[in-house]
């Protein structure tokens, strides 16, 4: 099954979940599933409530609802840059069920990342910043200039992501690519911590501005993305969810880091 089928979501929601292993490097309870229903069946990850870490800035028990939300966000952007993912109750109770998503063999998926050791990034690169690699050395850590990590941008800096590590980037072999782990978003406080911060100050595309455009006529008091991400956030979030967007508009370029909240994550990978 992939992201685009319509039925996915509905079989993660209803289908019959079974645990086949645990994934070991996450920093929560991470469950590796299968979802079964009507003869269709998919793999799935399952990522428990009763499983997640407290966090001092977040709500206890919440990350699994965030990660909804940031699925229904990107959603309404067209991009589909999130697999599928609904809140459902499952063998260890209520928790954050997400599409599996196979990722591109080496050799089918081009380098997103990379150290290089220069002073500057060489065409088609954006930087990062200067990375420690040991014995008193740096080197240059530049991410692609890519047009699929640049919406990832975006709908990071619209969800106030915390945490968008390398890790989290997705190629398919189709092409495509996915951002996972959206448990630390939609803080009302400004938090964006990623390793994309390579158009930062750049102009947003005209076609980012035509997707925030619709991001503002959603989340309007009764829009409908407003609706859907009230059964998961706080109104202050919805609303600073709101208020990001407007300001993306208003300034019409990307952001850039603040200097009160570190601005990449730990590990960067």
């Amino acid at each position: 099954m992939t992201t685009t089928d319509p039925a996915a979501a509905d079989l993660l929601a209803r289908g019959e979940l079974t645990v086949r292993g645990r994934i070991r490097d996450a920093s929560n309870a991470a469950l590796y599933c299968t979802v079964a229903l009507d003869g269709r069946e998919a793999a799935c990850v399952y990522k428990p409530v009763a499983g997640e870490r407290p966090l001092w800035d977040f709500p206890d028990g919440n990350l699994a609802r965030r990660e909804v939300a940031a699925y229904r966000v990107s959603e309404a952007t067209g991009w589909g840059l999130v697999p599928p993912t609904v809140l459902r109750d499952g063998p260890y109770g209520e928790g954050m069920c997400q599409l599996w998503i196979e990722v591109a063999a080496e050799a089918d998926a081009p380098d997103l990342l990379a150290l290089v050791d220069a002073e500057e990034p060489e065409p088609g690169w954006k930087a990062i910043g200067l990375a420690d690699v040991g014995e008193g050395r740096t080197a240059l850590l530049v991410h692609a200039d890519d047009e699929r990590l640049r919406r990832l941008a975006v709908l990071d800096a619209v969800i106030n992501n915390a945490d968008r590590k390398g890790g989290h980037l997705l190629p398919t072999a189709d092409g495509r690519l996915h951002g996972i782990d959206h448990g630390v978003t939609f803080h009302v406080e400004d938090k964006l911590r990623t390793l994309l911060w390579g158009w930062a100050g750049e102009s947003l595309t005209g076609e980012a501005l035509d997707v925030l455009k619709g991001l503002r006529s959603a989340l309007e008091p009764g829009g409908q993305l407003t609706a859907a991400l009230a059964e998961f956030l706080t109104p202050a979030e919805v609303d600073a969810t709101r208020a990001r967007v407007e300001a993306l508009l208003t300034s019409g370029r990307h952001p850039e880091p603040g200097g009160e909240w570190p601005a990449i994550p730990w590990p960067p990978v």
